[in-house]
């Protein structure tokens, strides 16, 4: 593939199958036309001697696993400061999505400045995972990992978007969304369930029932997330939500 595709950047593991990284990178390095390319590992070795071994098989860097998906991209950008047209190097994926029923497109539309999104989840690594999706495409985010803290930050600072999880500790996303809905102030607001949970039809048909205006599964591609929220914050202009200088009407 590295061959047919030229890419500007290769992100290799080292403990495959076959093949490791290492025997890989050594591979790489034989081609010409790759012998430039930047050769990242990504790889939760992390023992003393790993990082020199890595290096001295070919690679330019090495970034430990688990990743932090706030400072990977930067991370990365490093390795392509170099190219020419840098600026334009990184083409939008074509994903397809994870949720059968929904209807947003698989390219997301450029996204409004400004935007704000509240994401509640008890797991602060979804937090993060999320937090590192929405931010770099403009959206503010603020977060919250239950229910009660989630009801104060709304009713102090209403959000454009809601993105919650559904599986928590004490009160559920159920729980939350009924609260929501029961409030004058803030029933308007687009609201999207972001689920680890496989669900049922007659789960997905509670969910939009309760009023939530999404429901998608975990795992999905972060492009196709995006796209899913542009889709709802677009259908969602009748009265609170539009793409001027303010993008919450109410």
């Amino acid at each position: 593939m590295a061959q047919r595709e030229r890419p500007d950047l290769i992100l290799l593991d080292i403990h495959m199958s076959g093949m490791d990284g290492y025997e890989a990178a050594r591979r790489l390095r034989k081609e010409s036309k790759l012998e430039s390319t930047p050769l990242v590992a990504v790889t939760a070795l992390a023992m003393v001697g790993d990082r020199e071994k890595i290096l001295r098989a070919g690679f330019d860097g090495y970034i430990a696993k688990p990743i932090d998906p706030e400072n990977f991209v930067r991370q990365i950008d490093k390795y392509l400061q170099n190219l020419e047209g840098a600026t334009s190097r990184r083409a939008t994926p074509l994903v397809t999505g994870t949720d059968p029923n929904s209807m947003a497109p698989a390219l997301a539309p450029p996204t409004p400045k400004g935007v704000s999104v509240l994401v509640v989840d008890n797991s602060p690594v979804n937090i993060q995972v999320l937090r590192g999706t929405l931010e770099p495409s403009g959206y503010q985010v603020a977060s919250a990992t239950d229910v009660k803290e989630a009801m104060t930050t709304l009713r102090m600072n209403p959000p454009d978007l809601i993105v919650s999880n559904v599986h928590m500790p004490g009160l559920s996303g159920y729980d939350f969304i009924q609260s929501i809905k029961a409030d004058s102030r803030l029933r308007k607001i687009p609201f999207m369930f972001v689920s680890s949970t496989h669900l049922t039809n007659d789960d997905r048909t509670l969910a939009l029932t309760l009023g939530a205006d999404k429901f998608v599964t975990r795992p999905i591609e972060p492009q196709k997330l995006l796209a899913e929220i542009e889709d709802l914050l677009s259908r969602c202009k009748g009265g609170y939500y539009n793409y001027g200088d303010s993008p919450c009407c109410r």
